[in-house]
Formats: C-alpha cells, sequence, structure tokens
C-alpha cells in the first residue's frame, strides 16, 4: 500500500514544528514530526524547499536552527542537519548540485558542501527577509529585506552580486523613501524579478538593463504585502498582506485583475500551481486555501488546527487518485486537536435581542403610554395627573 505522504497535494508547515501533507481529493490531513520530540514553537517551521526535482524530498527549516530532511516516499524524515550558523529564523533554502543553501534573517548567505571545509558563506546585509532561487538559472539566488535592497548572488561566485538594486526617487515632499523588500521571484523567460514590499508596493526590476530602478511600480491595498507568487503564464503575480487581502495584478501594466476572498487574517506564504490555474495560501487563520484563478472560486478549504508558515505546492498536473472516496472527513493525526471542535460545538449560542424589542424611553425617564390601553382610559389618567 503506496504511503499516504506519496498522494499529498500540498505540505504545509506550522508554527507548532509539525509537517502536515494534504490529500484534497481524499480529504486527509496527516501531521509529521521527528521521532517522538515533544511539539514546541522553537521547532517552528519557517521554510521549505524541495530536495530534488522529483518533488521526493523536502528540505524543512525550523526556528532552532537545524534543517530536516523529509522523504514523501517513505513518509518520514531521515536526516536533521544543524545549521546554526547566523542568527534569526532561516528566511529561505534550496538546493545546487546537490548542496543545501541556507540564508538567515541576519543575511549569513551559505552553501553547505559534503566536506566543511568547502563550505562557502558571505554576508548578504542584515534584516533579511526572503532569499528565493531562479528556477531556470539555479546557481542564482536573490534577496531582500529591510533597509536591504534587492540582490541577485551567483553561487558559484559569491564575493559580489551580480546586480544590486537602487532604491527609488525620494517622494514628493523629497523624502528618503524607505526599503522593505518582503518576497521576491524570477520572471520565467528573462533576467526580471518581481517584489512586494512592506509598503503596500508591487516592483518589478530588469538587470539586463543599465536602470537600476523599478521599470514598473504599482501599490495594492494599504497594508504590508507579505507574499507573492508568479502566475502559470509569467503575466500576473498574486500578492497577499498582513490583513488578508489577496489579489492578481497584471505585470504588464501594472493594473488590479481580481482579489480572491474568503482570508481572515495575515497571509504568510503563496504559490500558484505551474500549469493549472490554481493557488494555494496559507496563515495565521489556520487555513489553507486552493482558490482557481479563471473564476475566483474557493475549491478547497482546510482548517489545519495551527498557525502556518509556509507551503509546497505539488507540481503534478492529474491529482485524481485511484478509489478515492470524496465523502471521507477530514482526519488529523494528534488526537489532542481534534478535541478543539467538540468544546465549540458545546457551546451554547448566546441571542442578543433587538433595540427594537426594548421599550423606547424619553429622557425625563417616562414611558410613553402603552399602545394597547384604550384611549378613553388614556384620557381619564392624564385628568386625574391635572
Amino acid at each position: 500500500m503506496a504511503s499516504p505522504a506519496r498522494n499529498s497535494h500540498v505540505w504545509v508547515g506550522s508554527e507548532t514544528g509539525i509537517l502536515k501533507g494534504i490529500n484534497l481529493q481524499k480529504k486527509q490531513a496527516t501531521n509529521y514530526k521527528l521521532g517522538d520530540s515533544v511539539l514546541s514553537r522553537h521547532e517552528a517551521v519557517t521554510t521549505m524547499c524541495w530536495g530534488d526535482p522529483y518533488e521526493s524530498e523536502i528540505f524543512v527549516g525550523c526556528l532552532d536552527g537545524s534543517v530536516k530532511l523529509f522523504s514523501t516516499e517513505k513518509g518520514k524524515f531521515i536526516e536533521s542537519r544543524e545549521c546554526r550558523e547566523g542568527e534569526g529564523p532561516f528566511c529561505g533554502l534550496a538546493v545546487l548540485d546537490g548542496s543545501l543553501i541556507t540564508c538567515r534573517q541576519s543575511g549569513l548567505l551559505k552553501v553547505w558542501r559534503d566536506s566543511s571545509s568547502e563550505n562557502v558563506e558571505i554576508q548578504v546585509g542584515p534584516g533579511v527577509c526572503r532569499m528565493r532561487q531562479n528556477p531556470e538559472q539555479v546557481h542564482h539566488v536573490a534577496t531582500g529585506g529591510k533597509e536591504n535592497c534587492l540582490k541577485v548572488w551567483d553561487l558559484h561566485q559569491l564575493q559580489e552580486p551580480i546586480f544590486r538594486a537602487k532604491n527609488v526617487r525620494n517622494d514628493w515632499l523629497d523624502l528618503r523613501v524607505p526599503i522593505w523588500d518582503r518576497d521576491m521571484q524570477f520572471l520565467p523567460g528573462s533576467e526580471k524579478i518581481v517584489t512586494c514590499t512592506g509598503y503596500h508596493q508591487v516592483r518589478v526590476y530588469d538587470p539586463s538593463v543599465p536602470q537600476r530602478r523599478p521599470v514598473l511600480e504599482t501599490t495594492f491595498g494599504e497594508y504590508p504585502l507579505t507574499a507573492l507568487s508568479l502566475t502559470s503564464d509569467g503575466n500576473a503575480v498574486v500578492v497577499g498582506s498582513s490583513r488578508g487581502d489577496v489579489a492578481v495584478i497584471d505585470l504588464r501594466q501594472g493594473r488590479l485583475l481580481k482579489c480572491l476572498k474568503g482570508f481572515a487574517g495575515s497571509v504568510r506564504d503563496i504559490q500558484c500551481h505551474p500549469v493549472l490555474p490554481m493557488v494555494a495560501s496559507c496563515g495565521l487563520d489556520r487555513f489553507l486555501r486552493i482558490h482557481n484563478l479563471n473564476h475566483k472560486r474557493l475549491e478547497h478549504k482546510v482548517y489545519l488546527k495551527s498557525r502556518l508558515n509556509c507551503l509546497l505546492l505539488s507540481s503534478r498536473e492529474k491529482w485524481e487518485d485511484e478509489g478515492v472516496d470524496s465523502s471521507t472527513d477530514l482526519q488529523s493525526d494528534v488526537k489532542e486537536e481534534e478535541e478543539d471542535d467538540e468544546i465549540w460545538n458545546s457551546m451554547e449560542v448566546v441571542a442578543t435581542k433587538r433595540k427594537a424589542e426594548l421599550q423606547p424611553c424619553s429622557e425625563s425617564g417616562n414611558e410613553e403610554p402603552p399602545k394597547d390601553k384604550p384611549l378613553k382610559k388614556q384620557k381619564k389618567i392624564r385628568k386625574a395627573e391635572s
């Protein structure tokens, strides 16, 4: 019998240190953790990446500085590596020629070779928020963060960046515009890079032209943009904000195409399917959502019990499995989490009274005469008062 991990469509990392595999067709969620270790927020999953092109392995970066290797074929963690150099959580993981590449928030970018004497590291600047690998030129990675402008690095020659973005011109008050790149991604078929910032800006850079400033810039919403992902055609980008707003923006004209609904918390990660018109997202509201980009329809919504930091979406085109029973309920391996629903269901519903049901009172405190009394009795009462 095949392992349930091999049939998972989405992999999600949580703040409790659990790797969750979700099968959307069977409506099942399975939790995985290393050994019998107790769940701890110190082992929160902060970033993930595929270990090979066949998606049979996943590198999981944890808050405590360890990187764990998970086998989707065996359905368990098979290796743990200590990568404690640097400070802060991992901002990105990548794989190049069998070597692991890590980047910490403090700015330490390191290539882990088979031999420790061959390890290469460099400081890319403090306050890093994200490191992304170019899927077409895998030896190129991009970094950026708070007051740390976008840079592109060649992993074969890490002495200097091959591209360093330049900040935009001062605003209309002649004040410097602050820098805060939260996420970035390489556009397919070109050297262009799209970024989203903590100041709700979406920018496109083109290292092939002499201009180091953005060749396109637009804004969305009023809250920090936290994650982005390119659509399958590469002509648009899906961005999410700290308020839970998700939108699709055209990169050719810089205009808003559509907004996706159904979110209730900060978006931590977004990933579009490389072929199908689908986008997966997760965040602090504990839900995994799958939207159809063509119809803006919410296809799947899965409650996963804990706050979610990152995800990986399977690139296979056919998600259907043989012998699937679509009526199967969503399952979880942690029994303690299942008790939460029972507690909520056992609570009584408190009904609030409408304002119309309250009897109106005047400012002096005297109630209005009851409407059900006859008119004659009301006149007699008035005479007696006089």
